[in-house]
């Protein structure tokens, strides 16, 4: 009867902490709820989905929403965001909606955006307007603060 008492309970521990196995990290896109999710800076709800960004912690798999390239660029800068260069970080395309590695990307200007930043990502050279300047990822930032800098001095964007 020991036995069968001892096989028991080890059933039941085995049961209870095989659920307790932890989940993989993953930097995949996560479902978007459009319309209900926030931009993690300006707190406005992301809705356009021509412009949406998703990044993602490579530790801990959180993600963060964002309504405008522009808004999650200054996000690493005012957080302070460590990881940021390891960040994933997807980007929705001008044309298609369709999700973009955000740093693989190209981007242009001149565009009507959530937060009016301007820059939309596309997958190729080929859907950016003829005669428009063909941006990379790595000019983005510095243009973005350019931007928020002229902003702030007018008194437009707090």
């Amino acid at each position: 009867m020991n036995a069968f008492r001892a096989i028991l309970l080890l059933s039941i521990s085995l049961l209870y902490f095989s659920g307790c196995d932890k989940k993989p990290i993953t930097t995949e896109l996560r479902e978007v709820h459009w319309d209900r999710d926030m931009c993690e800076r300006c707190k406005m709800v992301v809705s356009d989905r021509q412009h949406a960004i998703q990044v993602i912690d490579p530790k801990s798999g959180k993600s963060y929403m964002f309504d405008d390239i522009g808004c999650a660029i200054l996000w690493f800068d005012d957080e302070k965001i460590a990881w940021r260069d390891s960040a994933k970080i997807w980007i929705t395309d001008a044309k298609t909606g369709k999700w973009l590695d955000a740093r693989t990307a190209l981007y242009d200007s001149h565009n009507i955006t959530p937060m009016a930043y301007g820059f939309t990502a596309h997958k190729d050279k080929d859907s950016i307007k003829s005669g428009e300047k063909v941006l990379h990822f790595n000019d983005l930032p510095k243009l973005i603060r350019d931007i928020e800098q002229k902003n702030n001095t007018r008194g437009v964007r707090q």
